[in-house]
């Protein structure tokens, strides 16, 4: 697709005049929704924006700054996030802003591991996750398993192209003049159709239009050599990347096995009713034959 162009806001940029942005040719906007991890940190402005964006017409993501130096203080941070959007339907990503400057000083497998609870947080409740910060800290604190495991919002400023690669939105400046802004804000790009992706796998809260993909085969509870086959083909589409859950042990079919099978089948747009049977057989050997 070709790139799209948005800008991100907050109260600072007081009352924003968002039908005069989209005549611009701005297709998307990401609203801060808050700070930190208590719900009166949520930001003053949000019910506006989001409202007077949505009568824009303009498509909308959110993000959520954060001061989380622990991995209990950033599921905290992500279960008031979703407490603060609650009920909003999104067409671009659920951001997680880490850039503080005491975040920084962190090792970097704690940076991680704030990041993986956040976003882990944001997943397991059906919505889209991405992660902001600088360049340079994307370079210095995170891990390419983890810059590889979520989308990338990332800001490098007075550059020809970011510093780093796989990204899927670009804060190219903080320093955009744009009519119905009243003061400078940042300008992005957007290199996904974010919401195709959306729709498709029915993120967001987005309305699941999903069908179930078997009725009858292997479920929980289940037990033997059939199941431990199934297993074994989980672990290759774990390889493969189709999913990250660790299964259970021997020929159980447990939470684990279910909880990697619908994973699968939320990816896919199914139904997640953990059963596996005929078809969601085939669906894993197509994938790894590819």
């Amino acid at each position: 697709m070709e790139k799209a162009k948005g800008i991100d806001v907050s109260h600072w940029q007081g009352k924003i005049d968002f039908e005069k942005v989209k005549s611009q040719g701005y297709s998307f906007v990401m609203i801060n929704a808050g700070y930190g991890k208590y719900i009166s940190q949520k930001d003053e402005n949000f019910e506006k924006n989001y409202a007077a964006a949505r009568k824009a017409g303009l498509n909308i993501g959110t993000y959520w700054y954060s001061y989380a130096l622990t991995e209990a203080d950033a599921l905290a941070e992500a279960k008031t996030f979703l407490e603060a959007v609650k009920g909003k339907m999104f067409e671009y990503p659920l951001a997680f802003d880490i850039e503080d400057a005491s975040q920084s000083e962190l090792p970097n497998a704690a940076v991680n591991k704030i990041i993986e609870a956040f976003c882990d947080y944001l997943e397991s409740n059906g919505y889209y996750a991405a992660v902001y910060s600088y360049a340079n800290f994307f370079k210095r604190k995170v891990s390419d398993s983890v810059k590889s495991r979520y989308d990338i919002w990332v800001a490098h400023f007075d550059v020809a192209k970011p510093a780093i690669s796989n990204y899927g939105m670009w804060q190219y400046t903080s320093k955009g003049t744009v009519n119905g802004v009243s003061d400078r804000c940042d300008c992005n790009y957007a290199y996904k159709d974010y919401p195709a992706i959306m729709k498709k796998k029915c993120l967001n809260l987005y309305p699941s239009n999903a069908i179930d993909l078997d009725t009858t085969g292997y479920k929980k509870g289940d037990k033997g050599n059939g199941v431990l086959a199934l297993k074994y083909l989980l672990m290759l589409a774990k390889k493969k990347g189709m999913h990250n859950i660790n299964l259970d042990k021997n020929d159980i079919f447990g939470a684990g096995t279910q909880k990697a099978m619908n994973n699968i089948l939320k990816n896919h747009s199914y139904s997640q009713n953990g059963i596996a049977g005929k078809k969601f057989i085939d669906l894993i050997g197509n994938e790894l034959l590819k």
